[in-house]
């Protein structure tokens, strides 16, 4: 019998494995408050045939969900669910200006994390794709509040003029590249980048967050590219 717990800013919560739904969101088991954008019951997790599901029921929002080497993610749009099969399961969203991170832990999980080494190198690549200095650094900028937090809990993503002025950047240049990671990523596959009528600029912003935390692709110990983005501009 496999045996869940979810963490959130350092509390453990237990859903029951007799098919009792566990729900998360404004008014819920796992209560967010203060939030007048998250759904009152936005997540739900409960245990059927002896698999535990993650499943999306609320309307607007969607959650990245991801393993916690970053090697498997998945977009949970609102009417959609997924089973929870890793031992350790990283579920991100954002609410209005606000991004949240949960844990899942999975006791007698099916499948088992399988890591390997990466060469260091000057670029980091994604798939078939390779992304610059510069194009890290300014994913860097935008997920600093998620990436300097102590464990899960909830952080506020910069505005894109706040994120330029801490890279020395002027805002049209910050703009411009972060045209060319939304194009990179979207051809990928990566959804939420691009495209229709709600790709507005804060929900794009907190989508690439959401997917370059969950996915690993930048983690804490990028954070020093921050104190060399004044330097000479790169490409």
């Amino acid at each position: 019998m496999s045996e869940l717990a979810i963490e959130f800013c350092g509390e453990w919560f237990r859903p029951a494995d007799d098919g009792t739904p566990f729900d998360v969101g404004r008014d819920a088991d796992l209560a967010i408050e203060d939030n007048p954008y998250l759904h009152r019951r936005f997540l739900r997790i409960t245990h059927e045939g002896g698999i535990w599901w993650l499943a999306n029921v609320g309307t607007l929002i969607s959650a990245t969900v991801c393993d916690s080497g970053g090697g498997v993610q998945s977009w949970l749009s609102p009417g959609n669910r997924l089973p929870i099969v890793f031992p350790s399961t990283s579920i991100v969203f954002t609410a209005g200006p606000t991004t949240y991170e949960l844990l899942a832990r999975l006791m007698g999980a099916p499948y088992q994390e399988i890591h390997s080494e990466d060469p260091e190198s000057g670029a980091t690549t994604i798939g078939m794709i390779t992304f610059t200095t510069s194009q890290k650094q300014l994913i860097v900028s935008l997920a600093e509040p998620l990436l300097r937090r102590d464990g899960t809990g909830l952080s506020e993503i910069p505005s894109s003029a706040a994120a330029a002025q801490r890279l020395g950047w002027a805002v049209t240049r910050f703009n411009r590249k972060l045209d060319n990671v939304c194009d990179k990523l979207d051809k990928i596959g990566v959804k939420g980048l691009r495209g229709g009528p709600r790709a507005l600029a804060t929900n794009r912003r907190a989508r690439l967050v959401e997917y370059a935390v969950a996915s690993r692709l930048v983690t804490s110990e990028d954070l020093p590219l921050l104190d060399a983005a004044d330097g000479p501009p790169t490409t």
